[in-house]
């Protein structure tokens, strides 16, 4: 056994070590071929013979695993110690970088309610249970609250990834007096998976709290930004009651498409599909942020941002976005330059 364990710390490079390790474990090796005489010897041989053969084979294989970690690091060693890459040398290629299509539309998004005098705000993805529901006026039973809907902090269930930017909303209200015009853009989190679903996604939610705030405000403030962000006139809103739990009245909006070339753009009245969710903040919302919901009133709008650039700028499937294929992103990513601005027009 020492012999074999001698010439294996001795092996001068990985090549002889693996011939050393052939020779000795390999089907036709010198250890092998002990290992498979046991079953020809009789017991009382057998009961002595087998715990040294089997330590034999335990020495050498720790022996050659110990030397072959040695000879790796010098080997490595060797290599920092003389490789040099001259950086002076002009590359191949000239790689270029681009923006992805969400933090290109998140950018356009902020250009245009910055000019209607909007903030923007900024909250924690992992939120606490009175923020993402409780102040929002969602009661305990809420299917909001359903598991398979939102995900939960293991061993924390009063923690949750954010199902939406609204506790933002609620933030804002707490730490500003009015009057208060924010957007609040960034990640929430959904257990849902398809072609135009993802469990992690981007959204952006407005909020406007002031004096003598109507519906009509609301409509205005949400046609003029549709105008701008889809560079269209012929854009058309219709608004349809719905429910949701932190606004009341609750509505719908969908905008107005019509068919161009064969393919559906926005713009027109041929047909309609939704694209926001908006209402005027419960009044139970606002108390809950400690503000006299007589003497304050203000409107709330959330859509998500992911999909208005699939609207935009014509992809298909959501999931996309995520893949990271740089194929997919040097189709439709946007150039650092391609910089939204009102002026310029805000697409790219």
């Amino acid at each position: 056994m020492s012999n074999w364990v001698e010439q294996i710390e001795a092996a001068p490079s990985l090549a002889a070590l693996e011939e050393l390790r052939v020779a000795a474990l390999g089907k036709s090796g010198a250890i092998t071929a002990k290992l498979k005489s046991l079953g020809a010897m009789d017991a009382d041989t057998r009961t002595v013979e087998a715990p040294r053969i089997h330590a034999e084979r335990e020495a050498v294989t720790s022996a050659i695993a110990a030397r072959k970690e040695a000879l790796e690091f010098a080997e490595l060693e060797e290599r920092l110690a003389t490789e040099r890459l001259d950086l002076s040398l002009p590359a191949p290629f000239a790689p270029t970088g681009s923006i992805h299509p969400v933090a290109q539309v998140m950018d356009e998004l902020t250009e245009i309610f910055a000019d209607l005098g909007f903030a923007v705000a900024e909250g924690p993805e992992i939120e606490d249970d009175w923020h993402n529901f409780t102040a929002l006026n969602i009661p305990e039973a809420h299917p909001a609250r359903a598991m398979q809907d939102t995900f939960y902090i293991e061993g924390d269930g009063h923690r949750v990834l954010r199902t939406h930017t609204s506790p933002v909303q609620i933030r804002t209200m707490q730490s500003q007096k009015p009057p208060i015009r924010i957007i609040a853009p960034g990640r929430v989190y959904r257990s849902d998976s398809d072609a135009t679903h993802t469990p992690m996604f981007h959204q952006i939610e407005g909020l406007v709290i002031d004096k003598g705030i109507t519906m009509g405000h609301l409509k205005w403030t949400l046609e003029t930004f549709l105008k701008a962000f889809f560079e269209r006139d012929d854009i058309v809103l219709r608004l349809r009651p719905s429910y949701f739990p932190f606004t009341e009245p609750s509505a719908e909006v969908d905008i107005g498409w019509s068919t161009e070339k064969g393919r559906r753009v926005v713009g027109g009245s041929e047909g309609w599909m939704e694209v926001l969710g908006s209402g005027m903040v419960h009044p139970k919302v606002i108390a809950n942020c400690g503000l006299d919901p007589d003497e304050w009133q203000g409107f709330a709008f959330g859509t998500g941002v992911d999909r208005l650039a699939m609207l935009k700028y014509g992809m298909d499937d959501l999931r996309a976005f995520f893949d990271g294929d740089l194929r997919w992103l040097k189709h439709y990513g946007f150039k650092f330059l391609d910089v939204p601005t009102l002026s310029g027009g805000v697409g790219a």
